[in-house]
């Protein structure tokens, strides 16, 4: 059954569905179309078993199709008859779309004029009648294939706030990150017991904004910072000499570092947990947490503190003079690829080493090796820096290493050594960190060779005066593992220096 076609209202001219003009063509009249009234679905197709099945089963899609078909319906045909657009019965026939929503299907089963055998089940309890009359009370339609499928606005509303919504302000995060900047700047003066309950405050204000609700970008900053400051804490337990809680910490840092992807932060926590075995006369486990980090990306500015640091002097300490010099040099090769900071860096920055940082450490791995003459050239090449930081660790540091470096000298200068200890007792006079007593015990060790001589003397009477206080006293309780260390690698210190050795009257220079 096909439908009328449209036609003009003032000749009567029947209009083709592709002409668009706007007036017809035979009377030149402005059309005013008429359109032809909708089809209607013969009484016999409700008597077809397969459409009354599918429909009964608000199976609507198959329904229409086998109703169309019978009743020789074209698509935009059927369209109009059920108020459906053409685009959205052809999604239903084919099955890509359901008819869902109840008004739509109350409007549809009116307009088919569907008789009461063959109406849906919701509807067909009801007794005969219009389909309106058979609305059901809402309390009844949930029925879940009929719920409305569209939120309210409001509940939108409601779901975007809650999604963007944030415990945590740009000024907030501002404010975290200029207080980790300060704790690494201030890091030098007032010292890990200082510093530590400051730091361990922010950790924990850190974790407080980490439980509420952030946007991606917030969230992955305090997923940053709150690494930094666990491993900023990691590095103080390490310098204060608590080797448990440096390994907790480090750890966490590692873990959230990788969580937000940051490789040069998780290098640097390696090259901590390096700087921590180290210090505990793990020399092997050491070199292994330097390789760790490098593996992470060896072309990074984070690899020099891994090689230089980590790899080089674990090396020096192991005796592989070789391996020790090759780490020094890429170290120094990849210091020269970069635009590094200027000065000697804070020993504990999240920055690249800068090179006379580099140069400091080199100096260290060259003391294990009893190298004395290029501990004195590095030593030579940072003095002026050193001299004129604030860093009284390393002007301490550098002192010890050159001290220990002359004893090891085919004629060593012990009174000179002797000097340059007692000048880094007085320079490390301030917050004690392991690295220093560590050192300073292990040059006194070194010259029990000459302990008749006034100058050891004076130095072991000076060393037991600074250890004296508290701070330093507890530092120095876990500070006592190199040298029986370097006895298991077959280094006993100051056993193959010669007793013949070169006392000098002269007063300290260079690096002291």
């Amino acid at each position: 059954m096909a439908g009328e076609p449209r036609r003009c209202t003032g000749c009567g001219q029947a209009l083709s569905r592709y002409n668009r003009e706007p007036r017809c063509s035979p009377c030149s009249r402005l059309l005013v179309v008429a359109e032809p009234p909708p089809a209607r679905v013969p009484e016999y197709v409700w008597q077809d078993a397969d459409v009354v099945t599918a429909m009964r089963d608000g199976d609507f899609g198959p329904a229409l199709a086998r109703v169309r078909r019978l009743a020789s319906l074209r698509q935009e045909e059927m369209a109009r008859v059920t108020g459906l657009s053409q685009p959205f019965l052809s999604a239903l026939e084919s099955g890509s779309r359901r008819l869902t929503h109840y008004d739509k299907i109350v409007t549809v089963l009116e307009r088919l004029g569907v008789p009461e055998h063959a109406l849906p089940q919701l509807f067909a309890s009801r007794a005969p009648g219009p389909v309106e009359a058979h609305r059901p009370h809402p309390a009844s339609v949930r029925e879940p294939e009929l719920l409305e499928p569209w939120e309210s606005p409001l509940d939108v509303a409601r779901r975007l706030n809650g999604t963007i919504s944030s415990n945590t302000d740009p000024a907030t995060l501002g404010l975290l990150t200029e207080q980790v900047g300060s704790i690494v700047d201030r890091y030098e003066a007032d010292g890990p017991h200082k510093l530590g309950p400051r730091t361990a405050e922010l950790r924990n204000f850190i974790q407080t904004l980490l439980e509420g609700r952030q946007p991606p970008r917030q969230r992955t900053e305090l997923f940053r910072l709150a690494a930094q400051a666990s491993g900023l804490l990691s590095y103080m337990a390490v310098n204060a000499g608590h080797e448990a809680n440096a390994e907790a910490y480090s750890t966490e840092a590692l873990q959230l570092a990788l969580e937000v992807d940051d490789s040069e932060l998780a290098m640097w926590i390696f090259g901590t947990r390096s700087l921590g075995a180290y210090y505990a006369g793990r020399y092997d486990q050491a070199l292994e947490w330097a390789d760790a980090g490098l593996a992470i990306d060896r072309c990074n500015a984070q690899a020099i503190r891994l090689l230089a640091n980590g790899r080089a002097r674990a090396l020096g300490k192991l005796g592989d003079a070789t391996g020790a010099r090759r780490a020094i040099a890429e170290a120094e090769e990849l210091s020269s690829e970069y635009r590094l900071p200027d000065g000697l860096t804070p020993c504990i920055s999240f920055a690249p080493y800068s090179i006379p940082r580099t140069l400091a450490n080199a100096a260290t791995a060259h003391v294990a090796l009893g190298n004395t003459r290029e501990v004195m050239q590095y030593a030579e090449q940072v003095d002026e820096l050193v001299e004129q930081s604030d860093s009284s660790w390393s002007r301490a540091l550098v002192r010890l290493d050159v001290a220990t470096a002359m004893l090891a000298d085919p004629q060593p200068d012990v009174e000179h050594a002797m000097t340059l200890g007692m000048q880094a007792l007085a320079a490390g006079g301030g917050p004690s960190i392991r690295s220093v007593v560590q050192r300073a015990g292990e040059l006194h060790t070194t010259a029990a060779a000459w302990q008749e001589l006034p100058a050891v003397r004076d130095y072991a009477e000076a060393l037991r005066s600074w250890h004296n206080a508290p701070l330093t006293r507890a530092v120095s309780d876990s500070a006592k593992m190199a040298l029986a260390s370097d006895s298991r690698n077959g280094r006993a210190p100051g056993a193959a220096h010669s007793r013949h050795q070169r006392v000098s009257p002269r007063t300290a220079t260079g690096p002291g």
